[in-house]
């Protein structure tokens, strides 16, 4: 099995949401996408643990899954992609400047 404790969060979310909303788009099976999305997020929660223990666990879990819930409304907006890619945007640098590039430390 590989090793996933060095594995940088930020893009690691961006797989998870971008890659979960494909899916989900994809096969029109919405909790598959909530699964790949948790599975992104389960893998990240172990490292941002050693980072900043439970508080930046659940400050950026949070952020992460209120991202999702923020593309909904915002896709009315500005359509569906550009409201995916932003929220993402947003998650995975709040995951690289609050963990990521402390670990890299």
């Amino acid at each position: 099995m590989p090793d996933l404790t060095r594995v940088p969060t930020a893009p690691l979310l961006a797989g998870g949401l971008v890659g979960g909303f494909a899916l989900a788009q994809r096969t029109g099976v919405r909790p598959l996408g909530g699964a790949a999305m948790l599975g992104a997020n389960v893998v990240a929660a172990r490292q941002w643990y050693a980072v900043g223990g439970a508080p930046l666990v659940a400050g950026l879990s949070a952020g992460y899954w209120a991202a999702m819930g923020l593309s909904h409304p915002l896709a009315k907006r500005v359509g569906t992609w550009p409201s995916v890619l932003g929220v993402t945007a947003a998650s995975a640098g709040a995951a690289w400047l609050l963990a990521d590039r402390r670990a890299a430390r």
